[in-house]
């Protein structure tokens, strides 16, 4: 049976508090049967970032942008992604060098089913930054979708290696690495990762227990072998 679960993402910026705390988004996770809900789950899928989208606000957005940003964001939280993409759209059209926006834009647009125009949007935020750690989050999100995993993999490890505590990657890192390439080792590591930077993850923490209990199974299993 398929389920809906919420997943809180948290941008990371020094911004204005309500801008900071403005969003909870709702995630599609598929479940069926006892599978985890890690399932087909990736995080931050819908999740708005500021304008700048890095976890350390690299220059100042001017207040009017901002202001402007946080209308679109608002209507993004509140579930209007057509209001938000006119209010993305109007402001890039006057503010083009804050690769937040295309990352937002790419989001509603994944939202609606437009892959190609997600695609093009995060293209657009790695041409003024290649290291954007938010975009190149979403652009490992698009391929994980369209069943790209090693692309989708190297795509998380450009935004760890970039910013080395974006926790959002390391999470998707750990649920592409546990359930796509079985590599429960490489897993742990980053969902242990992603849990020092937001301990308040407790669904994770059962993860990072379940995950050491099979890890440990398994090396018994291979020492009974030999």
């Amino acid at each position: 049976m398929w389920s809906q679960h919420f997943i809180e993402a948290r941008t990371m910026l020094r911004l204005p508090a309500r801008f900071a705390a403005l969003l909870c988004v709702l995630v599609s996770l598929g479940a069926c049967g006892s599978a985890s809900p890690k399932q087909l789950s990736s995080a931050n899928d819908n999740a708005a970032v500021s304008p700048d989208g890095q976890p350390i606000e690299l220059r100042e957005v001017p207040p009017e942008a901002l202001t402007m940003y946080e209308q679109a964001v608002a209507a993004m939280a509140s579930g209007d992604f057509l209001d938000a993409q006119i209010q993305l759209q109007e402001f890039i059209l006057k503010h083009p060098d804050y690769p937040g926006a295309y990352v937002n834009l790419a989001i509603i647009f994944a939202n609606n089913g437009d892959l190609l125009g997600a695609e093009n949007s995060i293209t657009d935020a790695l041409i003024i930054d290649p290291e954007h750690a938010p975009a190149l989050n979403q652009l490992g999100i698009l391929l994980r979708r369209q069943g790209k995993f090693t692309e989708a993999e190297a795509a998380y490890l450009r935004a760890v290696a970039a910013h080395p505590d974006y926790a959002l990657a390391h999470y998707n890192l750990g649920v592409l690495n546990e359930l796509y390439f079985q590599r429960l080792d490489i897993a742990l590591q980053h969902f242990e990762r992603y849990q020092a930077l937001n301990s308040s993850d407790k669904q994770v923490e059962k993860w990072i227990a379940d995950l050491k209990r099979r890890i440990g199974a398994n090396q018994r299993t291979a020492n009974v072998t030999e």
